[in-house]
């Protein structure tokens, strides 16, 4: 029983299909992660921020009060 051999240009063009498909894999892969970043970082953010201005909208004093009250605890904190 022999086994067929390839020869060395055989060899390359499979490396070299191996190799296409592996940069294709990661490019496909770096995209969709890039996707899920812009999803569940950003748009989570700016629903908040949203949420936020809409409270603020609703109800001004007592956002007034959170924002000096905040005020008062990072000046403390920063303070040298």
């Amino acid at each position: 029983m022999s086994q067929p051999t390839q020869t060395a240009s055989q060899q390359r063009n499979v490396s070299d299909q191996a190799r296409d498909t592996a940069n294709r894999v990661a490019v496909n892969a770096s995209e969709a992660a890039q996707d899920a970043a812009r999803h569940f970082v950003s748009e989570p953010a700016q629903d908040l921020f949203s949420l936020a201005k809409q409270y603020a909208r609703e109800n001004p004093d007592v956002a007034a009060c959170w924002a000096f009250g905040l005020g008062v605890v990072v000046g403390w904190k920063l303070k040298p």
